[in-house]
């Protein structure tokens, strides 16, 4: 071979590829080789947290049994439902002074609400306590200027504002029709004073398990009758799904009946050619509804404490169809953690014959007037009583 074919040989295979070649294989499979121990410890990683859920899940069991609920699509919150800020409007009165007033009734120009203490206040520019009770909800004014209380533990209740004497109508606890009142909510009393009509929201949950008979959703509802004559409770109307604010209609042969969890209102026939009939009165409502009570213009202001946002998300909606995923929330998390992450959003609705809505007050997010229970309108103004806030508001209605 001479120099010049020696050359040509040597350039021919001076570029060292084969080297290079060989290196980028070795840097793949070590590549491939660090991803998978990263996918394994992110899966053990995985394990190693959802392990001990995953054992509370099977052991735990749930406090609830729930049943499968099927609710319309939310109505669209647009024309008289129009979100507003309305209710920021109102005044905070006693703040800081009553816990949880649920309900307000008025004697002429003096004002009283039960509260979460089992006081009977008589709000005079400051509190006056009568007599305690457990927990008053539901109060009414009776023909003789008399207050009629629903306690939600300990029954119901005749109370005159005057001497502070208590009376005791119907016992917490007392079976009726085989069934024990658990959870007595609310009333109303006929303009005679002979009849008080009366919701006992569950014989299974008492009202401290409120969130729970609204996640499982019971249908062991009931709206009764108490005769003041006779003294004798009868049921006349069974099988509702929380039964919760109740109002009598002014021909009283029927009364309307907030179904909470089935975010309607029923009208149930309690005498007359009727009597022992049901039929709706509104159904699909935006919110989940809590006491009814009669409007100047011859409508009802209905309490909401959550709506079911539309358009947007209603977890409650979204759970209402899978009892599964219940049991497992109320296996991991505590009543007062899931009360917290709900949102609360305050809206009082008006409405009319045939359950036509009139009007609508809003407050998003609950900011001045929180968790309402009820609104009660006297002399141009719609004080608003709450289960768990230390206030009441007051808005002046225009």
């Amino acid at each position: 071979m001479n120099e010049v074919e020696g050359l040509r040989f040597r350039r021919l295979n001076r570029p060292q590829v084969i080297t290079d070649d060989l290196q980028t294989p070795q840097s793949k499979g070590s590549s491939s080789y660090s991803g998978k121990v990263f996918r394994v410890v992110l899966v053990s990683l995985g394990v190693f947290l959802l392990f001990p859920l995953l054992v509370v899940c099977l052991i735990l069991e749930s406090p609830i049994q729930p049943e499968v609920l099927r609710l319309s699509e939310p109505p669209v919150m647009s024309g008289c439902y129009e979100p507003n800020l309305a209710l920021r409007d109102a005044q905070r009165l006693f703040e800081d002074q009553i816990l949880g007033p649920e309900s307000i009734v008025n004697i002429g120009d003096v004002l009283y609400t039960g509260t979460a203490d089992g006081k009977i206040l008589k709000l005079v520019g400051s509190t006056e306590a009568e007599p305690v009770c457990g927990r008053p909800l539901g109060m009414r004014v009776g023909p003789n200027g008399t207050l009629f209380v629903a306690d939600a533990y300990l029954g119901l209740f005749e109370v005159n504002p005057t001497t502070g004497e208590v009376t005791r109508l119907v016992s917490g606890g007392q079976v009726v029709a085989g069934r024990k009142l658990s959870f007595i909510n609310d009333l109303d009393v006929t303009r005679d004073g002979r009849k008080v009509y009366f919701t006992d929201s569950s014989s299974r949950w008492q009202r401290r398990d409120y969130l729970l008979l609204i996640m499982e959703a019971t249908a062991d509802g009931r709206v009764l009758e108490y005769d003041v004559d006779s003294g004798e409770v009868t049921v006349v109307m069974e099988n509702l799904r929380f039964p919760n604010g109740i109002q009598l209609l002014p021909d009283e042969e029927s009364v309307l009946v907030a179904e909470t969890t089935m975010a309607r209102i029923r009208r149930v026939h309690v005498s007359g050619l009727n009597k022992g009939g049901m039929d709706m009165f509104v159904e699909n409502l935006p919110g989940f509804p809590d006491n009814i009570r009669p409007s100047s213009t011859g409508g009802y202001w209905v309490a909401m404490s959550t709506v079911r946002p539309n358009p947007g998300f209603s977890l409650m909606d979204f759970l209402a169809q899978r009892p599964w995923m219940k049991k497992l929330v109320f296996k991991i998390f505590s009543r007062e953690v899931l009360m917290k992450m709900a949102q609360p959003y305050s809206l009082v609705v008006e409405l009319h014959d045939g359950g036509v809505c009139t009007r609508s007050l809003h407050d998003p997010q609950g900011l001045v007037t929180g968790y309402i229970s009820e609104a009660h309108e006297h002399d141009g103004y719609l004080y608003l009583g709450s289960f768990r806030s230390p206030y009441i508001s007051r808005l002046q209605l225009r």
